[in-house]
């Protein structure tokens, strides 16, 4: 049984946020655009929080610590295409800076089971980016993209990215999340270079 443990020592100041994007809603729960909202959900367990509704943002957070570094996570209930709301306000909460901000979400450019981690950027198609960079009006954040591939010929994005994995895909995603987690890990502590040497090379020379 999972227990939310508000953290009273975390530094604001300090703080770390990590924001899962997808689409609230138990129908979206295992489609490929909810990448964000599995990784994030899996942190959660890991560090035994409770993601609850948020008493100043429109999503579900927890706070705890990761050897001794506070970090916040989220899962935005706005959908997708609205993410940037309530990443704005997670960050105007803890008067963080958008540096001290690292958004996981789901890629159509990247073959399934690729990450990427940027320290900024475009939105690369993904609406949910698209909202945050308008909303903070930067691009300077983190953002690890898991890939999801695309779609077969003639087939649509949109009923790509909202469809359920294969069952090729459901086999091998729980090992993607556990790689995803530990990114998140290494970023959070070691910064952001350190976990980009990691797991970029590790995907882009095929290795695991």
């Amino acid at each position: 049984m999972l227990f939310f443990r508000k953290k009273e020592s975390a530094s604001q100041a300090n703080m770390k946020i990590i924001a899962g994007l997808g689409n609230p809603g138990g129908e979206y729960e295992f489609t490929r655009h909810n990448l964000g909202f599995l990784t994030v959900t899996r942190l959660a367990e890991q560090h035994h929080l409770k993601l609850r509704k948020s008493s100043f943002t429109n999503g579900l957070t927890a706070e705890g610590e990761w050897d001794g570094h506070p970090f916040s996570l989220l899962m935005p209930l706005t959908y997708m295409n609205k993410s940037g709301y309530a990443v704005r306000q997670a960050l105007t909460h803890y008067g963080a800076a958008n540096t001290s901000l690292l958004v996981v979400c789901d890629d159509l450019n990247l073959p399934y089971r690729r990450m990427r981690l940027r320290p900024n950027g475009s939105d690369g198609g993904n609406n949910g980016l698209k909202s945050i960079i308008s909303q903070l009006d930067s691009k300077e954040f983190s953002r690890l993209r898991m890939g999801i591939g695309r779609p077969a010929r003639g087939d649509e994005n949109v009923d790509f990215v909202l469809g359920e994995f294969d069952v090729r895909e459901k086999e091998e995603l729980p090992n993607f999340i556990k790689e995803a987690t530990e990114c998140c890990g290494v970023w959070l502590k070691e910064g952001i270079e350190k976990a980009m040497d990691q797991f970029n090379q590790r995907k882009e020379n095929g290795t695991k």
